[in-house]
């Protein structure tokens, strides 16, 4: 049986998780949530959320829906007040999976991309989880979970700013796991491959990149959002305990060639 869908493994547990309102982050909160989760949901809208909460709810889990905008540091500082009014800024596991991308050669890659691009990917998961983690280090557990890229290993083409980003998470899911492992806290990252969804639909539009890129993935396809679900489980739960500081790609093979 799939670790997302063995009941009960991380029943009782509380999820956050960003840029759940779709995709990627979309398919890890059902994945949670079938695995017995309940899921505090983040997105720059509220009403982008109802698909998601439908699909929590119908996989067993509660779902309670948060708004913030991730590149403005005004809207994070007020998002945390709220998850802890609301008695939500302890969970037991802290999913980044909100992420953007900008495309444009290095030349033409202007200060506002980058900016941007920074502020979401690498930025705003520091400072969540620096409020979140101090929280989890103070109780003895919790697990934190990135969403890095095989653009943590590799350059692409047109994407400085994600790149970096996406290079400074593998670094960074190494400097808490060193400071966090012996207070029971796991932090590691996933490194999704070529995927599905809406921020490579340049990419899949373009037919002769897509068919250059296919050809190089052993599995034979392009992800679904819903192949990232499984390793998001797995790290949530105690079958990861003792695993800190890894940034697991899952990308059909693709590193390995």
């Amino acid at each position: 049986m799939r670790p997302d869908r063995e009941p009960g493994v991380l029943r009782g547990r509380t999820a956050l998780v960003t840029g759940a309102s779709r995709g990627i982050g979309a398919a890890i909160a059902v994945a949670l949530a079938g695995a017995g989760a309940d899921v505090v949901g983040v997105s720059s809208a509220l009403a982008t959320q109802e698909a998601v909460a439908e699909s929590v709810r119908s996989a067993g889990g509660r779902y309670a829906a948060r708004e913030c905008d991730l590149a403005d540091r005004g809207s994070l500082y007020r998002l945390l007040d709220r998850l802890e009014e609301a008695g939500e800024a302890a969970p037991d596991i802290l999913v980044h999976a909100a992420g953007i991308n900008r495309r444009a050669p290095a030349v033409a890659h202007g200060d506002e991309l980058w900016d941007e691009v920074l502020a979401v990917n690498l930025t705003a998961p520091f400072i969540l989880t620096r409020r979140i983690g101090a929280e989890m280090v103070a109780r003895g557990s919790g697990k934190v979970i990135f969403l890095a890229s095989v653009m943590t290993f590799q350059g692409g083409i047109t994407i400085p700013g994600y790149a970096a980003s996406k290079g400074g998470v593998g670094q960074l899911v190494k400097s808490l796991a060193n400071e966090w492992a012996s207070c029971g806290v796991n932090v590691n990252a996933i490194a999704p491959g070529y995927v599905n969804t809406n921020m490579n639909e340049a990419l899949l539009l373009d037919a002769d990149r897509h068919a250059k890129i296919s050809e190089r993935i052993p599995a034979g396809r392009w992800a679904e959002p819903s192949d990232i679900g499984g390793a998001a489980v797995f790290l949530a739960s105690s079958a990861a305990d003792y695993i800190h500081g890894v940034t697991l790609p899952v990308d059909g093979g693709w590193l390995g060639r």
